[in-house]
């Protein structure tokens, strides 16, 4: 492994502040944040005008604790447009992740938010070693997902050379890395693996390849994972972290010379730790759930978005930054397989669509070779149903599980009553069968 480690004279003068050169930033553009916010989007005048406060109430960076939070189900209920700050002509692109049935959750951008945002994501990709003239590998997904694009943007926005792959067609993966020579890939952690595989089941040494350099981020993976990636692939592996919401990755993003935590970049997003049962904001080093506002969004300010990760507040080490820890799980019941979002509500609100099913679920999730997998369960209403039957209902809702919460799953309906309930009756909704790594 070969690490790039940036001159200060390569770094942008943020990265290299005072604290209290960074806070004077982050409580300027926090107070036009919220007063962009109040000012433009009826939401958040009704919700902060019901809380009380106005964004002339800003006189500290505590005083960000006055403000309501927004969730995701602020987004849903004001799909597909409401919560943007611009008019919707000068929004030049839409992403969207998955939700509930027809609503998913939408994000916008300005021309400023793309150059922000490929600003954050080229700051990442040098933080992780890249230099302008490096070969980019991509194989996130493109699309409404937020991780290819995003990457994409960030890795020109550096001077690199993209190849923009996408996810998928393993063997592919494989010929493009041997013959282009790239020295950075861009894919979630379990795809890599996939990758390692690959190489080996076609007799070549994964540690023998170009790359040099690889960023991992849209789902979470631990520590063993980073060694067994490192040592498979002959790599630096490093943690970038994101979300549509907030912007898409880049919103945090380690660096190589210490490897010690996603260093977020607080001139963009003011990060807040809470404790997820009373909002209570805590002091950094304590875990809770991350909040993030957003200082310099135009086409979708947010304001105290609760990401439901649970981490904690870091010291800056390699920035001047804070950094934030290992995600150690979520404050609700979402899922992530393969980089997808999944909520039960979701697969029981297309249960729920289907007369011939009782409104009983269970997911099941478990991990085939380094990928995960969700297997759902249902019930039919009646028994004594054909096998041909049987199997056409599996078959829809497979097809609206893949089209509306974009995840493959296989599909189980068992006969009345099949779905083990607990001892008060309620059917347990999800079986994790991961392995649990640290």
């Amino acid at each position: 492994m070969v690490q790039r480690i940036p001159s200060p004279g390569e770094l942008e003068p943020i990265e290299r502040a005072s604290r209290d050169e960074l806070q004077a930033l982050q409580l300027a553009r926090l107070q036009w944040s919220l007063q962009h916010a109040y000012d433009n989007v009826p939401h958040y005048r009704k919700a902060f005008d019901d809380a009380g406060v106005h964004p002339a109430d800003l006189k500290s960076l505590a005083d960000l604790a006055k403000f309501p939070f927004t969730e995701k189900k602020t987004l849903r209920d004001n799909y597909p447009f409401g919560l943007f700050a611009v008019p919707r002509e000068q929004v030049v692109r839409v992403h969207a992740s998955s939700g509930t049935t027809g609503r998913p959750t939408v994000v916008g951008y300005t021309k400023g938010d793309i150059d922000v945002w490929a600003d954050m994501v080229a700051r990442s990709i040098r933080a992780a070693g890249g230099r302008p003239g490096d070969m980019v590998h991509i194989a996130y997904g493109y699309g409404l997902f937020t991780g290819g694009l995003g990457a994409h943007y960030g890795a020109e926005r550096l001077g690199c050379t993209v190849v923009p792959m996408s996810g998928g067609q393993t063997e592919k993966q494989v010929q493009l890395i041997c013959d282009f020579q790239p020295s950075i890939i861009m894919v979630t952690p379990s795809y890599m693996l996939n990758i390692v595989e690959e190489f080996k089941r076609q007799g070549l040494d994964p540690a023998a390849s170009s790359l040099k350099v690889g960023i991992f981020g849209a789902e979470p993976w631990t520590n063993e994972m980073r060694r067994t990636i490192e040592t498979e692939a002959g790599i630096d592996a490093v943690d970038i972290y994101g979300l549509s919401e907030v912007m898409g990755p880049g919103v945090a993003s380690e660096c190589i010379e210490s490897k010690d935590g996603p260093v977020i970049w607080e001139d963009h997003f003011y990060p807040e730790i809470i404790d997820p049962d009373t909002g209570e904001v805590l002091p950094d080093g304590e875990e809770g759930e991350l909040v993030f506002t957003s200082l310099s969004k135009e086409a979708l300010p947010i304001i105290r978005y609760r990401t439901r990760d649970l981490t904690r507040l870091l010291p800056p080490t390699s920035r001047s930054m804070r950094r934030m820890g290992k995600i150690t799980g979520r404050s609700d019941d979402m899922l992530i397989i393969r980089g997808v979002n999944v909520f039960p509500s979701q697969i029981e609100e297309l249960v729920l669509k289907m007369p011939a099913l009782a409104p009983q679920y269970q997911l099941v999730v478990a991990r085939d070779g380094h990928l995960d997998t969700l297997e759902v369960f249902g019930e039919l209403r009646e028994a004594g149903q054909s096998q041909e039957t049987v199997d056409a209902l599996c078959r829809e809702l497979q097809h609206c599980i893949k089209t509306y919460v974009g995840v493959t799953t296989k599909v189980t309906l068992t006969p009345p009553m099949g779905i083990e309930r607990t001892m008060t009756g309620k059917a347990r909704r999800v079986v994790d069968r991961r392995p649990k790594n640290t």
